[in-house]
C-alpha cells in the first residue's frame, strides 16, 4: 500500500496523504475494523491512520526525545499492515499497535546508541534562530517573562531526558495517554503491580530531578 511508503522528502506530509480519503464507514466496531484491515481495506487503514499517527508519534517522541519521528511512525504502520493477518484479538487493537511501537523504538534505540550517533538524534533541531528573532520583537519585561519560562521549560526537558526512554514512554502513557496499569502492562509485557509500581519509582526520580534543576533557576535569572 502506498501510504506506509518511506518518506520521499516531499512537503506532503504521510499524515495528510491519509487524511486525503474521509471514507463513509463506521469503525467504530472493533471486530469489523479489524476484518477490514485484514483484507487489505484502503479506507479502514485510512482510518487507523488518523485515529493512531497522533498517538504513536507522540510516544515514539516521548521515547527516543525527538521531533524526527515520521520514518519511525511509517515502520510501525508497515508492521501492523504486516502482522494484522495474524492479529487474534488477544488484546486490544491499540494495546496491539503500542507494543509493535515500543518494540520499533527499542530496536531503533539499541540500533542508535550501538553507533554512537543517539546523542545526534536526541538533540533535534535547533530553535536558536527563532528565539533570537523573538526576543528583537519583545519588550523587555516580555523577555524577562520568557526567559524565565524558557529556563523553566528547559529544566523539565532535562528532568525527562535523565529518564531511560521506557520510564518517558510509561510516564507518557499513563499522564498523557490516559492508558489503564493493566493496558501498559499488556503492552511491556509486565504485572500490573510491577508498572503501579514502577510509575511510582518514576514520578519520585522525576520531583528530585526537577528539584536539583529548578533550585538553579535563580543563578542563570
Amino acid at each position: 500500500m502506498e501510504f506506509f511508503k518511506p518518506s520521499d522528502g516531499k512537503n506532503t506530509s504521510n499524515i495528510e496523504r491519509f487524511e486525503s480519503g474521509n471514507g463513509q464507514n463506521n469503525w467504530s466496531d472493533e471486530k469489523k475494523l479489524i476484518k477490514a484491515l485484514a483484507k487489505g481495506d484502503e479506507e479502514a487503514y485510512r482510518y487507523l491512520y488518523r485515529t493512531y499517527a497522533p498517538k504513536i508519534g507522540a510516544l515514539v517522541k516521548s521515547f527516543l526525545g525527538s521531533d524526527d519521528i515520521d520514518d519511525v511512525i511509517q515502520e510501525v504502520f508497515l508492521r501492523v499492515y504486516k502482522g494484522i493477518k495474524k492479529f487474534r484479538g488477544d488484546s486490544k487493537l491499540s494495546t496491539w499497535i503500542y507494543k509493535i511501537a515500543m518494540n520499533v523504538c527499542n530496536n531503533l534505540y539499541k540500533k542508535l546508541k550501538n553507533n554512537s550517533i543517539l546523542t545526534d538524534f536526541e538533540e533535534g533541531s535547533s530553535d536558536e534562530e527563532y528565539n533570537e528573532y523573538h526576543y528583537q520583537l519583545s519588550s523587555e519585561e516580555d523577555i524577562k517573562e520568557e526567559f524565565s519560562a524558557e529556563i523553566v521549560s528547559r529544566k523539565i526537558k532535562e528532568a525527562l531526558d535523565k529518564l531511560s526512554p521506557e520510564d518517558r514512554a510509561l510516564l507518557y502513557m499513563k499522564e498523557v495517554d490516559g492508558l489503564t496499569y493493566a493496558e501498559i502492562g499488556k503492552i511491556l509485557d509486565k504485572p500490573e503491580g510491577t508498572i503501579k509500581s514502577k510509575l511510582h519509582y518514576i514520578k519520585k526520580q522525576l520531583k528530585s530531578f526537577l528539584g536539583e534543576a529548578l533550585g538553579d533557576e535563580q543563578e542563570e535569572l
